[in-house]
């Protein structure tokens, strides 16, 4: 089992293989949820915003999207569990995956546009086939600028999305991306690991005009790999100066929600989420 250099077991190989059987598969065994107790939040700012803007349907651009899971669970009234029996263990081509993930999406009305923005081009190759993803980016935002095509598909975008990448991610992918559309800022919310501090994050945003809250709840992300891996998060957290007990001390990796949008925006930020949809968030 590898370690990457914040104590959490590499998962690597799971997000470049040429379907995402692999990566429900292994995630199935992590109780891997927090993409499920995202979903009613991003639906209702996904609402919000197009009550607020007056617009039909929003560009949502999801950073770190992989095999396009937000875009599934929102575009396809899917749940986690939906996408786990789906996919762990099937027996069948990539084709034949493809072909009933195409039937999934032509189902159902999309409540916004979907462009995905990752490093893996297998990853984003399928969901972009199977129909979850509208448009794609492939791209390391954190070595380079976006190139002229990718600006222009940023900036389109009315929300930006992250359930998972930050940490690895950083504000500098997050300015890049929001710094292609002059003319209005997108909205955005990023569920972050508590053992990343997102305060760096929050900086870069405000300097560009944002306004960043934190949702006063915490989110299981995952079950920890391993005992070895809880106790190198833990001293990962503790060098940060944030506090794991009575959560990460109890086996769990727990994400909080961080919504930034532009500075003077008139409408209040509210959620109403119904939390028997979100059972296993804690506090």
């Amino acid at each position: 089992m590898r370690f990457d250099r914040t104590g959490k077991v590499s998962l690597d190989g799971i997000y470049t293989q040429p379907d995402p059987r692999a990566y429900f598969t292994t995630l199935r065994e992590l109780d891997y949820y927090i993409p499920q107790l995202a979903k009613p939040y991003f639906q209702q700012i996904i609402g919000q915003y197009r009550q607020s803007r007056q617009v039909a349907v929003p560009t949502v651009v999801d950073v770190g999207c992989s095999y396009g899971v937000n875009a599934a669970l929102l575009r396809c009234d899917a749940t986690m569990d939906d996408l786990y029996d789906r996919y762990a263990g099937a027996e069948c081509t990539r084709q034949a995956l493809l072909e009933r993930d195409r039937e999934l999406v032509r189902a159902h009305r999309s409540p916004a546009r979907f462009v995905g923005l990752d490093v893996s081009r297998p990853a984003l190759g399928y969901a972009s086939a199977a129909g979850f993803l509208d448009d794609a980016v492939q791209a390391d935002l954190e070595a380079r600028e976006p190139t002229a095509r990718q600006r222009a598909l940023f900036a389109g975008a009315d929300i930006v999305i992250s359930t998972g990448c930050l940490g690895y991610v950083t504000g500098r992918t997050l300015v890049r991306v929001v710094g292609s559309r002059r003319d209005r800022l997108p909205w955005m919310a990023h569920f972050a690991l508590r053992m990343f501090p997102f305060e760096p994050i929050a900086d870069s945003l405000a300097a560009l005009g944002y306004d960043t809250v934190r949702v006063d709840r915490t989110f299981r992300q995952r079950r920890f790999a391993s005992d070895r891996e809880q106790r190198q998060v833990l001293e990962t957290m503790s060098a940060a100066g944030v506090d794991p007990e009575g959560l990460e001390t109890d086996g769990w990796l727990y994400a909080q929600l961080y919504v930034s949008r532009p500075i003077g925006t008139p409408d209040p930020l509210t959620f109403d989420v119904d939390q028997s949809l979100a059972q296993k968030a804690a506090r």
